[in-house]
């Protein structure tokens, strides 16, 4: 059986300590490393979508999260308020949308700023009990790919169908293979807003978009946000367990919640609609998923060592190891042990690329490139790489 866990270690991309606590993992450099390549993928696709990138702390006043409707509704997954003084209490967040909100209202906003794309890479905290806590796969810190827009309601529609589109191809960029649709909705219980108009409203919305993009999806009641109604994006791991990883929501509440608004152009203040989306979930539950999938071999352009260079002998690589770095690669010199040694281990770490580099290739300018899964080939230097990893980039 695949398991991420024991990849994560042998691969040395993260590390779960004692020390830390339990959900708490620790990136080491390869998994840092694949992390960040995705990560900027990630941030440039949003830019191009038209969203402006945020800061946020993880942690706020006990206010924002009662204000937010956390507090009343999802407390039982929070960490306990920690208390500075008898009136200075603080809540780490469960959540980046509060803080988003407070983006919003930051100024006074007119029907031209809308609809505002909002999108951070921000980390939050749940506090999971210690009985469900797996590797990667559920933690206690998440670092969430989150996103907001605030749009007037008849922008809704549109919007959340963009999203859907950009996760389509985020997925299809990073090698994750969607099992369905789901449209989750409200149930029972005061875990829910009680506001009956709203929940019908929007789940129409959201089952009018599916609809209209003609796509099958499931319809699963108690499985929404405590706000509103959400399209999950599932699927299924190497073990056969279907999980969410993307997911684009719809809100009503918390922007009446935040007395938010926006100066139409009649010159009527009205109150705008929040879609919440991620359009990758979080980066451990991603990369959880991405590490079993690929069984560590991650597609060339977020492996964490894209080219490894193996000099034969005493011959000189410095320059082609810079010239590489140069063009843009991770690229690493590994010169301890025999060559076929060093080659079994570049091939043990799943990297992508391995130039072998000895008097004849030296001589030539060129590299003898052993490419994963395939033949060797005779390439030029660095730039002719860089080229080929440019081809596979998203």
């Amino acid at each position: 059986m695949i398991d991420h866990r024991k990849l994560g270690r042998e691969l040395e991309l993260f590390h779960s300590d004692p020390l830390a606590g339990a959900g708490l993992p620790i990136w080491l450099p390869a998994g840092a490393a694949a992390r960040h390549a995705v990560e900027e993928y990630i941030r440039e696709e949003e830019r191009r979508a038209g969203y402006q990138h945020v800061y946020s702390p993880p942690v706020a006043k006990r206010q924002l999260y009662e204000l937010s409707g956390h507090l009343p509704h999802f407390a039982e997954d929070m960490f306990p308020p920690m208390r500075l003084s008898a009136d200075d209490e603080f809540a780490l967040r469960p959540a980046l949308c509060p803080h988003h909100a407070l983006v919003y209202r930051s100024r006074g906003r007119s029907y031209r700023d809308l609809p505002l794309r909002i999108a951070e890479l921000g980390g939050m905290y749940r506090a999971e009990r210690s009985g469900v806590l797996g590797g990667l796969s559920r933690v206690r810190s998440i670092w969430l790919n989150d996103g907001h827009i605030f749009c007037p309601l008849d922008r809704a529609g549109e919007e959340v169908a963009a999203v859907l589109e950009m996760i389509r191809r985020a997925h299809a960029a990073l090698g994750v293979r969607p099992a369905g649709f789901r449209l989750s909705l409200h149930g029972a219980g005061d875990k829910y807003v009680d506001n009956p108009p709203m929940w019908e409203r929007t789940e129409d919305v959201l089952r009018g978009v599916l609809k209209d993009l003609g796509v099958s999806y499931v319809e699963a009641p108690g499985e929404a946000a405590f706000y509103g109604p959400k399209i999950d994006v599932q699927v299924v791991d190497v073990a056969g367990r279907e999980m969410t990883l993307s997911t684009v929501q719809l809100d009503f509440h918390q922007a009446a919640r935040f007395e938010l608004s926006y100066v139409d152009r009649d010159g009527a203040r009205r109150r705008p609609v929040i879609v919440h989306r991620s359009v990758v979930g979080s980066m451990e539950r991603l990369f959880a998923y991405l590490i079993e999938v690929h069984e560590g071999a991650f597609p060339a352009w977020y492996a964490p060592v894209q080219l490894e260079v193996l000099p034969v002998g005493d011959v000189a690589v410095e320059r082609f190891s810079r010239s590489a770095i140069a063009a843009g690669l991770r690229a690493e010199v590994s010169r301890e042990g025999t060559l076929a040694a060093r080659i079994r281990d570049a091939a043990r770490r799943k990297v992508p690329f391995v130039a072998v580099v000895g008097p004849r290739e030296a001589t030539a300018s060129a590299v003898n490139l052993r490419i994963r899964d395939t033949s060797d080939q005779l390439l030029p230097e660095p730039e002719a790489l860089a080229a080929l990893l440019a081809r596979a980039r998203p």
